[in-house]
Formats: structure tokens, sequence, C-alpha cells
């Protein structure tokens, strides 16, 4: 009686004790001490086995919490918040099923922020990071709700699903929402920046019934949508697959096109509107494929710069245009030659140096070489660009803004630029003195150039009456079909002579 009093009974309630112990959570239903035994060998097993449960509740705590992160991190963004793009492909197949039993139309929408590399370089990447979540807050905040879904596809893209259309107009207005809601104004450390995106649209079903398909067709039409400008969006085509395969392969042709001697320079003459003289040449590139025929600059040139062989063609250009040069001057026809010089060949380290042993090399005095460069090619990096046109010009070459008016216009830049000409934008000499607007643009850049004892080009000139209107404007120099198309070195020559031999007989 005395052991199964002392014994037997304690033991038995602690194995009905330990029967009842969550395995999952051990430390919720702890073994239950029997009285009159704290202080025996049986308190003491208890109260160890009790703090042994504890502790492996707290280590499964620990790990589910680990766990929870884990799954976290790979399911959401860890900036932003919104879903990663494997959850938000899951979701968005569950849309794309709940629409499909509905019979109801599904955009998605593929938000790709402009020129984000350049932000991150002026900026800083916390101001960067600080950008892409006011991007995913204003988002949630403008597209709140059930109907919308939300999610970073990574680097500067987003992604809006928004289920329940009728049809695509209202893809339309929600596109001009968030274009709207992104070109606000941020204000960090006391730094206002503005920025736009670029917005390609996907509809279900007509432009994919896939979920993977469908995110890939708003991707590609953003990214073929941002080649022809910012701040827009631009809906899915069935022609894009095949304007995207004809890339890749202009592509690769244009990898193999300067090895294979592709490439030639035409020359179009400059005209100094005071004497009637031509003073220099805009060397131009121009590229003859062998199965397409002509390539029109504007179709190769942008896909030089995306992929980087533009430094070896530009490069090319340079010391093409520099030997033709060398060449007219010792047939006594010293011309001043115009290159472009593109925004990526301007952020190579070594550009200037490249540039003047090219002079060096043909024996070009520096004063005959003037590199034309867009706004935007320098804007990219201010400091840099600066720097670098800095060296060029105290060298002695010439430096032009090719195409103003249409990019910054900025007078802070042109202040700190070593810039001797502008160059008038083809676009608002078109239609000189027919367009009111364009003609209040060209007079102000030209009267903005003398102000600033910067020479004016004019290109484009097309007429015999825009040319009496820029010279009467007190614009310097022109260019145009007006004068002459762009020709080849040989022809160049023939026209310049005639060119002049018709000014003295009309002197005459």
């Amino acid at each position: 009686m005395v052991f199964h009093l002392l014994l037997t009974r304690p033991l038995l309630r602690i194995v009905r004790s330990v029967k009842q112990v969550n395995p999952d959570h051990p430390d919720d239903n702890l073994i239950h001490l029997p009285h009159g035994h704290q202080k025996d060998e049986l308190g003491l097993w208890v109260n160890a086995t009790n703090n042994l449960l504890v502790a492996i509740g707290d280590s499964q705590t620990r790990h589910r919490e680990a766990e929870d992160r884990v799954t976290r991190l790979s399911r959401y963004d860890q900036l932003t918040g919104l879903p990663s793009r494997d959850t938000f492909m899951e979701l968005l197949q569950a849309d794309i099923a709940d629409a499909s039993d509905d019979n109801l139309v599904l955009s998605l929408i593929c938000c790709g922020i402009d020129d984000f590399k350049s932000i991150n370089e002026q900026c800083g990447f916390r101001t960067g990071d600080m950008i892409l979540q006011t991007v995913a807050d204003r988002l949630t905040q403008k597209l709140g709700g059930t109907r919308f879904t939300i999610a970073r596809l990574g680097s500067d893209q987003f992604v809006v699903v928004e289920k329940g259309l009728r049809d695509g107009f209202q893809a339309a207005d929600t596109a001009d929402r968030i274009l709207a809601s992104l070109s606000s104004p941020m204000i960090f450390d006391e730094q206002t920046i503005t920025m736009t995106a670029t917005l390609g649209i996907a509809l279900f079903p007509g432009d994919a019934s896939q979920a993977d398909r469908l995110l890939q067709n708003a991707e590609q039409t953003m990214a073929l949508a941002k080649e022809g400008g910012h701040n827009y969006f631009q809906f899915y085509v069935a022609s894009v697959d095949q304007e995207i395969r004809e890339r890749k392969q202009l592509e690769k042709d244009l990898s193999i096109a300067l090895h294979n001697q592709q490439f030639h320079l035409v020359y179009q003459p400059q005209i100094n509107l005071e004497t009637h003289r031509i003073i220099g040449a805009e060397a131009l590139i121009r590229w003859e494929h062998p199965e397409k025929g002509l390539v029109p600059p504007d179709h190769f040139i942008p896909v030089a710069e995306m992929n980087g062989s533009i430094v070896e063609i530009g490069q090319w250009v340079l010391d093409q245009a520099c030997w033709q040069a060398a060449r007219w001057a010792s047939d006594g026809m010293p011309l001043r030659i115009a290159i472009n010089l593109s925004a990526v060949q301007l952020r190579q380290n070594h550009i200037v140096d490249e540039i003047l042993d090219t002079l060096k090399r043909h024996n070009i005095p520096a004063g005959r070489l003037e590199l034309e460069v867009t706004e935007t090619s320098f804007m990219t990096n201010l400091e840099d660009a600066v720097k670098k046109l800095k060296r060029l010009h105290k060298a002695g070459i010439s430096i032009a803004v090719d195409d103003f008016g249409t990019g910054y216009s900025s007078l802070t830049y042109l202040k700190r630029m070593p810039v001797q000409h502008l160059k008038i934008d083809k676009q608002f000499i078109h239609d000189l003195l027919v367009n009111e607007e364009d003609t209040r643009i060209a007079n102000t850049i030209i009267d903005l150039g003398k102000s600033l004892n910067l020479t004016v080009v004019a290109e484009g000139v097309e007429t015999a009456e825009q040319e009496y209107y820029l010279a009467q404007r007190g614009c310097k120099l022109a260019q145009g079909y007006y004068f002459s198309k762009p020709l080849k070195p040989h022809d160049f020559e023939v026209f310049v002579a005639g060119f002049h031999n018709k000014i003295v007989e009309n002197n005459v």
C-alpha cells in the first residue's frame, strides 16, 4: 500500500500528464507535478522535464518564425513589400481562371521607370531605393481594392493586373492614372525628383490566354514603347513578335557589318548664310545591307547604342571622317568636319584620348573637327560630360548641341558646357513660316544663340523662303536638301566646286 501511494500512483499521474503533451507545442501543456513530491526525486524529474519541454517549444517557435521569414522573403519583395515575381505568377493564374469563368477581360500593365539607371547614377542608390518604395506606395494607394493585383517584377519594373474589365478602354484609363501618379514630383532630402514611366499593356483573352505569355507580351510591349519615347502607354499588337524577331536579326547583322565593310560615310555641306560659302560638312553614316539595301540610321543607331557596338562604329566614323578631311585639305579644300558623338561614346573613360590621338594620326588641326552631342547624352552624367568636353574644347575642338529644343533645353547646362554652336532641330525648320509655334521656337533659339554668343545652325532647310528668313533673323549656318542632300566624297567635291563657281558667276 505504501509503495502504491508513494510511487505507483504518482507515476501513473505523471504518465497521463505526459500523454496530454502536444508534440507541435510541447510548452502549452506541461507535466503536472503530484502533490507532496515537490522536493523529492519525482519532483526534480518533473521540473527537469518541464524545462526541457519549454526549451523545445521555444526552439520550435524560433524555427517557425525563421521559416515564415524565409517564406516571406521568397514570396515578397524586401524593398517594397509587394509580391515577388513568382508569387505574382501564382496570383495571375488565379485571376485568369476567374476571368475565364466569368467571361470578363483582364488587363496586365507592365510599368518601367524611364532612365532609372541615370537617376541612380545622379542621386545615389539610397535615393533610388526610396523612389522604388514611393512608386510602390503610389500604385497601392491609387489602385487599392480587390480589382487590382500589384507586384514588383524586379529592378525598376512593376506590374498591375486589373480584373473585371469590359474592354480595353478601361485599361487605358487606368494607365493614364498610373502615369499621372508617377509623374508627380518626389522630394527626398530637400531634393526634388521628377520622373516618368512607360507602360506596356496586354489583354486577356485577346492577346494571350496563358499567364506567362500574357506577361511576356506586356514586357515586350513596354520595351518597344521605351524606344519610341517616354511617359506614355502602348497596347500589345499581334505584330510585336515579328518586330522583336526582326530586331534580333538586325542586331546580329549589325555585329558583322563593320567587319564586312558595309558602312560608308556621306557628307552634307554646311553653308554660311552671310557669305554663301561652304564652310564645312556633317559626316553621316550609312549602312548598305547586302540583302535589305540601305538601312536608315534611325533603325540601327539605337540598336548599336543599346548593345554597345556604337563605340566601335563611332571610332570608325571618326577615323574615316578625319582621313577624308586630311585628303580634302591636301587637295586645297580645307573644311571643318562635324560628327555625332553618342551618349555611350561620351561615357567611355578614354574617349578624349582616342579623339585626340585620331586627330594626331591624320595630322588634322583640332579646329577642323566639330563634335555634335545631343542634350540627353550629357544630362545622364553632367559632371563627367562637362569635364570631358572641356578637355576637348581646350584642345581646340568645337562642340555643338545637336537637335536643340527637343530635350532639356536648359540654360544651366549651356552656361556650364563649352558649347560654340546650337543646331536647331529640323522638325522646327520643316514648318517654318507655316506653323506659328515652330516659327516662334526657331526665333527663340536664334535669339538665345545671339545672347550667349553662340553660332546657330539650322538643319533641314528645304526652301528658298526658309533660307532667306533664317538669314534675316541672324542664323549664321544652315544645311538641308535645299542646298544638297548628303553626298559621297567624290560627289561632294563636285558639288563644292560647282556651288562656288555658281556664286562667282552670279557676282560677275
